[in-house]
């Protein structure tokens, strides 16, 4: 299902490059820069992947735009948007404790810390644009998007007591201390080995043109629904999609000689 999926997709990309080819008539380039609303949306109850929201991050990048129509059009991107999610409060943990304990390698821990999920993309949405109004008018946009991962990493941050459990009724305590054992838990890590470089997503959203000069000042918000799992093993890291709100601001300029 997932290769079909991949295949139809890009199918599509392939006939629609063929048809802005052979039948555009005003190209339209532009650049564009705002802001990412990303999110994680777990698709399974791994304790991993669960309670995470949003957080925000760049997106920025350059539009092609191929007029077709009166009102249609094709626009294709090249965008460095960022991904993912952030979550705060009691959360698993697996890490190395001082030996001694009587506490196996690898078992999980509670602690209450924020970790942050930074995926990095370069993104290539293609997307049919349909525009209406007068002088200043507006347009809706949909289509498919691609994307390969450039960074990813999760970067932790505060100093928390270690539990057993998710209730906090089993502490780590090591003798002769009587009070549970705090660990700093300010980290950066890189995760690029257990996620896949590819993802693919719908993105559809709305935006103004506002005449200015030669071209047209844009401002567009746009939603974003990964459709691929990123971790690579998804048995033991659960299961995970990408999704976020992209807010923008740019400037086109057309290369036909009219708007």
């Amino acid at each position: 299902m997932k290769r079909f999926r991949s295949k139809v997709l890009c199918g599509l990309a392939v006939i629609l490059i063929a048809a802005v080819s052979a039948s555009a008539a005003v190209i339209k380039l532009g650049a564009h820069a705002g802001i990412s609303i990303p999110n994680l949306h777990a698709k399974t109850d791994n304790i991993f992947t669960q309670g995470f929201s949003s957080r925000e991050g760049p997106h920025f990048g350059l539009t092609a735009e191929f007029v077709l129509a009166r009102r249609f059009s094709l626009a294709l991107a090249l965008n460095y948007t960022s991904q993912g999610g952030k979550r705060t409060g009691i959360q698993p943990i697996t890490m190395d404790l001082p030996e001694g304990l009587p506490i196996p390698p690898g078992t999980l821990l509670w602690a209450d810390f924020s970790n942050e999920t930074i995926l990095d993309y370069l993104e290539v949405p293609l997307l049919v644009r349909y525009t209406f109004g007068g002088k200043v008018r507006f347009f809706l946009d949909a289509g498919p998007y691609f994307g390969y991962l450039l960074r990813a990493k999760a970067v932790t941050a505060g100093s928390s007591a270690l539990s057993l459990d998710e209730a906090g009724t089993m502490p780590i305590i090591i003798p002769p201390d009587t009070e549970p054992l705090q660990v700093d838990l300010g980290a950066e890590t890189d995760v690029m080995v257990s996620l896949k470089k590819s993802n693919v997503g719908l993105a559809g959203g709305g935006g103004v043109l506002v005449p200015l000069g030669p071209g047209d000042i844009v401002l567009e918000a746009r939603f974003q629904l990964g459709l691929a799992t990123l971790q690579r093993f998804p048995e033991t890291d659960g299961q995970t999609q990408t999704g976020a709100v992209v807010v923008s601001l740019g400037y086109t300029l057309p290369l036909g000689g009219r708007r």
